[in-house]
């Protein structure tokens, strides 16, 4: 790490006693792994934190509990159940099998269930703990799961499992997880496994078994791997298999199968591997990712617009003949799993309605109608597995939470339990932008309409009932940054007119009235970041003009007269700044700039507030955009899409020392790009973003650190 030169000490102290004016909540040291809040199914883009509640803005669309990408439902109610949550890797579960005793075997790819460490395989007992004794670790992606008695059958594209050499298909034992001498040694990933009997089938997208070709099927012996002469050569991957009685239903990407055209779907003699006269045609352009079979119908899913010689989207029921039943849910997305139940077919896949009703990744269907039941556990992702065992249904998928609430792009927080509140303004564009100011909410983004109301890309809305008031300034483009002080509002964005009046780029709006006042400083561009302290509003985006003045990326504004001051750090051109942060007679700036205040410095500095020049606070460059940084008494937060800052590894999320400058030890990592910050009252950080999860965390969209005791 650069130390800085001793010359630069004196402007050190200067610079760590303008801490004393921070006006930031001073917190103590803070845990490193996020707390249990709930979480969004996708990017959140502000918050403020008040002491009645936490408000988030961004582009999601429903903030549930977190579950991670593997949960365990309530059959007969919903509710999610308190199963070891997944996560870590890519925090995927692409499979899920019942272990006959009230358990289940999951696979994919992650790194831990619960507290244990687990990779890409584990058991969880029906009692819902993790497995002690089942520990395969199998290097890569798993994407089937078989149970035959004492034995577990692993497909998926790893190399070794349980310490041993196994090529993308491996049998361990079900008890201690150790590889037994069964290696059929597919070459190529397996996406399917069934059996009858003594036969194990696979499909996949491999190209021989056993050193004897075999294309993306094969037949082999369950006891000792051997390849059976049953070879109906599939000219593309096969995704799904299912055997009843003497047949083989296979899906899939395929268009030939065992020498016959068969559009991604067929049924084949499981002796000879021959296609039957059993051929519902998915069409040549779909794919069948999921098939079931219940007595004499066979339930698909997959991405089609017809099948069985009727119209049916993504999913259907197939008779005997091979024609499609009356049965007819038509989901609006592809549907990747089906677990057939005494009455019910449970389904999971991408779609947000299905059976004539709305649902989210997951639904119940009537067996008979195809119409939706009334059981709802809506998923903020994609699906992938669903497997019953007794009263519960595991699902498993990229998902981060089930059971979650509908919130369009603004939702409010309980900020003791992070728990979503009753809170509802239902905005019908991305928010990027939130300033809080007594009991109004202010809200800027892209949005139309919010609060019930129409409302041009800005909107005050009530804390208490989430309806819009009549405070309405509208924009005619996006608005960026808000900041509330006395009886202005000040707005920056992309904007030509706000308030009644041109004004480009940012404005100060009457707080009572909505109007632009006569404060015009006139932005060459985007307006990304504000800050108000005293007389004057420090303004950061990408711009090189503004206030009348040449100012590349961030300036000060006279907050009577809205010209620039001569405060000046001159950014680099080019450059974006996306985060401002005042402590008395320090300004901290963030975004992306290769030089501020008259020297190198990457991504965040420390700027006197007098004369514009970079203080003495070490070199601590960020490789990366830095879009967020909150102050308290005992550090700087920074958020953003760096990886590294002050040459130490940080991935998004950092706090330094401020009297250096430097990283602390604190480093939660998170997986994806921080875009806000924000400290509460009782002294927690909450970070928000494009993030999905942390180390041993699935955490999608929203964390808050808790400090520590």
């Amino acid at each position: 790490m650069r130390r800085m030169p001793a010359a630069w000490a004196t402007a050190f102290l200067l610079a760590a006693l303008g801490l004393l004016y921070m006006t930031a909540v001073a917190t103590a040291d803070l845990r490193s792994r996020p707390g249990r809040t709930f979480v969004t199914d996708g990017p959140v883009h502000a918050i403020v934190a008040t002491k009645s509640a936490i408000y988030i803005g961004g582009f999601f669309d429903t903030v549930g509990p977190r579950t991670g990408p593997g949960a365990g439902i309530d059959r007969p109610t919903g509710r999610t159940l308190a199963l070891p949550p997944v996560a870590g890797g890519d925090e995927l579960v692409s499979v899920a099998v019942p272990d006959g005793s009230g358990g289940f075997f999951i696979g994919g790819d992650f790194s831990r269930v619960g507290s244990a460490s687990r990779r890409n395989l584990a058991h969880i007992l029906a009692d819902g703990r993790v497995d002690p004794n089942f520990d395969p670790r199998p290097d890569e992606y798993v994407r089937a799961i078989l149970v035959s008695g004492s034995t577990v059958y692993v497909g998926g594209s790893f190399h070794q499992i349980g310490g041993e050499t196994r090529l993308n298909a491996a049998a361990l034992d079900a008890a201690n997880g150790e590889p037994t001498a069964w290696n059929p040694e597919p070459r190529g990933p397996v996406y399917a496994l069934a059996n009858s009997g003594d036969t194990l089938y696979l499909g996949g997208r491999f190209d021989s078994v056993a050193g004897v070709k075999r294309q993306r099927l094969a037949a082999v012996d369950a006891r000792r791997g051997r390849l059976r002469a049953w070879d109906p050569d599939a000219d593309m991957s096969v995704h799904a298999l299912a055997v009843s009685g003497s047949t083989v239903y296979a899906g899939g990407g395929f268009w030939h199968i065992g020498g016959k055209p068969r559009n991604h779907i067929a049924a084949l003699d499981a002796t000879t591997g021959e296609p039957t006269d059993w051929n519902p045609d998915a069409g040549y352009d779909g794919w069948v990712q999921a098939l079931a079979v219940s007595g004499s119908t066979v339930f698909a899913g997959g991405s089609f617009d017809s099948i069985g010689g009727r119209r049916r989207h993504d999913l259907a029921a197939l008779d005997a003949t091979g024609q499609a039943t009356p049965w007819r849910p038509d989901p609006d997305a592809p549907v990747r799993a089906i677990a057939v139940s005494e009455r019910d077919i449970y389904v999971g896949g991408a779609f947000d309605s299905v059976g004539g009703s709305t649902r989210h990744a997951l639904a119940e269907l009537d067996a008979r109608t195809g119409r939706a039941t009334s059981w709802r556990a809506d998923a903020n992702g994609r699906l992938e597995s669903l497997a019953i065992s007794g009263p519960t249904l595991y699902a498993g998928g990229s998902f981060g939470s089930i059971g979650g609430r509908t919130r369009h792009n603004l939702a409010a927080l309980d900020p003791r339990t992070g728990a979503v509140t009753g809170w509802n303004p239902n905005a019908n564009g991305p928010v990027d932008a939130l300033a809080a100011a007594g009991p109004t909410l202010y809200a800027g983004g892209s949005f139309t309409s919010i609060g019930g109301r129409d409302r041009a890309r800005i909107a005050a809305i009530d804390e208490t009932t989430g309806t819009a008031t009549a405070w309405n300034p509208g924009a005619d483009n996006d608005v960026h940054a808000l900041a509330v002080t006395g009886s202005r509002v000040y707005a920056g964005g992309i904007f030509n007119t706000i308030g009644g009046r041109a004004r480009r780029s940012i404005a100060a709006l009457d707080a009572g009235t909505g109007r632009s006042t006569d404060w015009n400083p006139g932005a060459g561009y985007d307006v990304d970041a504000l800050a108000v302290t005293g007389p004057t509003i420090y303004a950061g985006g990408y711009f090189q003009s503004i206030g009348g003045r040449p100012r590349n990326s961030v300036a000060a504004l006279h907050r009577g007269t809205g010209a620039a001051t001569g405060w000046n750090p001159h950014a680099s051109r080019g450059s974006v700044v996306d985060a401002l942060a005042v402590a008395g007679p320090v300004v901290y700036v963030g975004g992306s700039f290769s030089s501020i205040g008259g020297h190198q410095l990457d991504g965040i500095a420390a700027i006197d507030a007098k004369t514009g020049n970079a203080r003495a606070w070490g070199e601590n460059d960020a490789d990366g955009s830095v879009h967020a940084m909150a102050l308290s008494g005992s550090a700087i937060y920074a958020g953003g899409s760096f990886e590294t800052i002050g040459e130490e590894p940080r991935p998004h999320l950092a706090a330094l020392d401020p009297l250096h400058g430097e990283p602390t030890s604190w480093n939660p990592m998170p997986n994806g790009d921080v875009s806000a910050l924000d400290l509460a009252p009782d002294g927690s950080l909450w970070a928000v973003g494009s993030f999905t999860g942390f180390p041993g965390t699935a955490q999608s969209g929203v964390a808050r650190f808790a400090p520590l005791p």
